[in-house]
């Protein structure tokens, strides 16, 4: 089975074109196949379109949201409901092409976790869209230590025991390839065409960067420290202690020999006893995201590592019944 999740919000214009583009390619792969579109509280008749298909296509699957919850959300529920042992997700407006799904099923077949498409030649506008992505993307791989040059775009194809691994909130669609990164996941990258939009106003912005740099900082702290968080905490509540008590001991010395501490020194005491404090409360914090970590891997029942394969005497992959592990990669699409 191949799952195919596309969410949508407001894209009535694209629904129908975009459902006989697909369902051309998927009857050409002659792979049982569903597809599942997530409705993101549309307010055309989005919905409606999709509801008229239903009734026309038993392979098909409407996820209607209760409110606009946005993409992530959308993505992880059309996740949840899939049954595919591989999962393809792409966009509702006709800028991702369908014809291109082939190519990343490709590489999944060659054993890789994840297929990351990339819009090598973008059609966008290269001041509002072009500029401030190829920046974002150059900070996300820097951040993430993953070496993709498109994390943006949503055209991916996962196996779906990786996605089992990953809890999405906040914006982390496009992180999914580096959060998948923790689990050991192989990811490669497929060029992909960049289609103009058809139809529809685009649902993103300049302002949707600011939020992706914030996204980044999270991202890095989560591929680093997520599993040690006092060594993050720790180092600068080492640095402000250090420097406040330095501080704070030049001065002591200083009143200790006699001198006076004038007003001029007033500044310099604050500064070493907020130094100490801030110190102090960063080996707080650390104390307790450890806590919070080991709670929370302890509570879920998760592991901090996934096993690929194990394998018996006769070197035959043995089924891993635990541990949410990463499908053997010579299966075919992890089935």
């Amino acid at each position: 089975m191949l799952s195919i999740v596309i969410p949508i919000h407001n894209e009535e214009q694209s629904v129908l074109a975009l459902y006989d583009r697909l369902t051309a390619v998927l009857e050409s792969l002659l792979q049982p196949y569903e597809i599942i579109y997530v409705d993101d509280a549309s307010t055309d008749r989005s919905f409606e379109l999709l509801q008229n298909l239903l009734g026309t296509d038993s392979r098909l699957k409407v996820v209607r949201l209760r409110r606009n919850f946005g993409q992530t959300a959308a993505l992880s529920a059309g996740f949840h409901e899939a049954q595919g042992g591989v999962v393809i997700s792409l966009d509702g407006d006709l800028q991702h092409d369908p014809s291109d799904i082939p190519a990343l099923l490709a590489k999944i077949e060659e054993g890789y976790d994840i297929a990351s498409g990339w819009r090598k030649h973008r059609v966008d506008h290269p001041l509002t869209r072009k500029l401030p992505s190829r920046i974002a993307n150059w900070c996300m791989a820097k951040a993430s230590g993953m070496d993709l040059h498109d994390f943006g775009t949503t055209f991916k194809a996962y196996r779906a025991a990786i996605l089992k691994d990953i809890n999405l909130y906040g914006e982390l669609h496009r992180f999914i390839p580096a959060l998948a990164g923790l689990y050991g996941a192989r990811v490669a990258e497929v060029p992909i065409r960049n289609v103009p939009r058809a139809a529809g106003e685009s649902h993103y912005g300049l302002s949707r960067t600011f939020n992706v740099l914030l996204d980044i900082l999270t991202i890095r702290f989560l591929t680093k420290y997520f599993t040690r968080p006092m060594h993050f905490f720790g180092r600068l509540g080492l640095l402000g202690t250090t420097l406040g008590t330095v501080l704070l001991g030049c001065l002591a010395v200083y009143k200790l020999t006699g001198h006076h501490l004038m007003l001029q020194h007033g500044p310099l005491l604050v500064a070493g006893a907020l130094l100490l404090l801030f110190g102090l409360l960063m080996f707080c914090t650390g104390l307790l995201s450890e806590i919070l970590i080991r709670t929370y891997f302890e509570s879920q029942g998760r592991r901090i590592y996934a096993v690929r394969d194990i394998l018996n005497g006769s070197a035959q992959p043995v089924t891993v019944r635990s541990g949410n592990p990463v499908p053997d990669a010579a299966s075919k699409w992890g089935k």
